[in-house]
């Protein structure tokens, strides 16, 4: 007798109800929303004190930067009046937060196997045909096209995983670096990213490209249906769209 071919997963009838985020998802993501937003804030205050960016272990003022940066408006800034200590006391409380939060998130996507079910990119999703149709429905905004809406498509997996193991764990790395005494504990991590004024260029591009991905990502979240996009995020529930 011949095996039998598994079947593909049935996709719920529109209007359905069904579970979509488990709660160390949720909650992870709105601590981490939070603490992201106030970095930021707080990491252009920092950026007003000296907004220079060298490559290599030193950098002042008359030594020739790679990249001389706006001074930022008070109203993006935190706190809004400048002031480096307070706006350093802000940065690094909120990069603690931002750490041990990716630390459980990590954990709790190991235990109920998040990342092995929902973030693995499987060898047929990277055929040319399959990232082709993938990007068409995106450029046609149609986000769920999935047979089963439980489902990251390509580009979502892609997305979060470089965010994931790579973005956020090199803006922490690259922000303990800088910090003086981690720094004394652990000299051998500046000179691993080439220098101070090197990994503070890294922590900035780091940034950046984190800042790039959440709007880019409140974008999509708008036009795939905020409502229900939040509501998944808050309750678990994502109502299946038609």
């Amino acid at each position: 007798m011949e095996a039998p071919t598994p079947q593909e997963p049935q996709r719920p009838p529109a209007a359905t109800v069904i579970r979509r985020h488990g709660l160390v998802t949720r909650v992870w993501h709105w601590v981490n929303a939070v603490a992201v937003l106030i970095l930021l804030g707080s990491g252009l205050g920092i950026s007003n004190a000296h907004p220079r960016l060298y490559w290599g272990r030193y950098g002042a003022n008359f030594d020739p930067a790679w990249l001389n940066l706006p001074h930022f408006p008070s109203w993006i800034t935190i706190p809004a009046q400048y002031n480096l200590a307070i706006s350093r006391r802000w940065h690094l409380f909120f990069a603690l937060v931002l750490g041990f939060g990716l630390l459980v998130h990590m954990i709790g996507g190991l235990v109920t196997r998040h990342f092995q079910r929902d973030l693995r990119i499987r060898g047929r999703e990277l055929r040319p045909a399959a990232m082709w149709a993938d990007a068409r429905r995106h450029l046609a905004f149609r986000f769920h096209d999935e047979r089963d809406p439980r489902r990251y498509n390509l580009f979502q997996k892609l997305s979060y995983v470089l965010v994931l193991f790579v973005a956020l764990p090199l803006a922490i790395l690259t922000g303990i670096a800088l910090s003086p005494g981690m720094n004394a504990a652990w000299p051998w991590v500046l000179e691993l990213l080439g220098g101070r004024q090197s990994a503070r260029s890294i922590h900035f591009i780091t940034a950046t490209l984190l800042t790039l991905f959440i709007i880019v990502h409140l974008v999509l979240v708008i036009l795939a249906g905020p409502l229900n996009e939040m509501r998944s995020m808050i309750t678990g529930r994502w109502r299946v769209p038609e």
